[in-house]
């Protein structure tokens, strides 16, 4: 079940940031946002007691599966958009190298 809470911790945030992104937000406070949204998350989990267990609830491990799952998230953004500009950048060398062998 942590999982499905990850997935969705994970979906908030991306959306999160893509709203944000749309009201022209300076990308540099994202993770900032991405952190708050994860202590969000873990304030609900722990409020509406989602986490599963068969003990009380652990605040440590709601407080931790949110957050890194916002982080992640935030990072993993990141991770694909820098390799898609970096295979955007070898593209433009090419055809430029490729020009200046012809000429």
């Amino acid at each position: 079940m942590e999982i499905t809470y990850i997935v969705i911790v994970s979906f908030v945030t991306f959306v999160t940031a893509e709203i944000l992104k749309s009201f022209s937000f300076n990308s540099k406070y994202l993770p900032i946002v991405n952190l708050g949204v994860g202590l969000l998350s873990a304030a609900i989990c722990l409020v509406f007691g989602v986490l599963p267990s068969e003990k009380p609830i652990d605040y440590l491990t709601a407080l931790i599966t949110c957050v890194m799952a916002a982080l992640g998230s935030g990072g993993l953004y990141d991770l694909i958009k820098t390799r898609i500009n970096k295979e955007e950048l070898q593209d433009d060398v090419s055809i430029v190298t490729h020009e200046a062998e012809e000429g």
